[in-house]
């Protein structure tokens, strides 16, 4: 049993951040920018669709990073 002053356990308590976790605040930004994008350039159609879906897949890349990251880990 490891005591309390056991340099492994002080080290995994140093290990911590104390900010708020920004990758998991992302959705904040790009989810209100996708509707943005289909309100604002309605006169342009292929820019706004190619623009739409580089957010979108940027937005299911970042999703797929944090599940992956999350398991990863889960495993350790």
């Amino acid at each position: 049993m490891a005591s309390p002053a056991d340099p492994s356990t002080q080290n995994a308590f140093r290990k911590q951040k104390k900010g708020p976790p920004f990758k998991f605040l992302a959705p904040l930004i790009y989810a209100p920018v996708l509707p943005l994008i289909r309100l604002s350039l309605r006169h342009r159609p292929v820019l706004r669709d190619r623009l739409f879906t580089t957010v979108l897949v940027g937005a299911f890349a970042h999703g797929f990073y944090l599940v992956t990251d999350l398991y990863d880990s889960e495993s350790k």
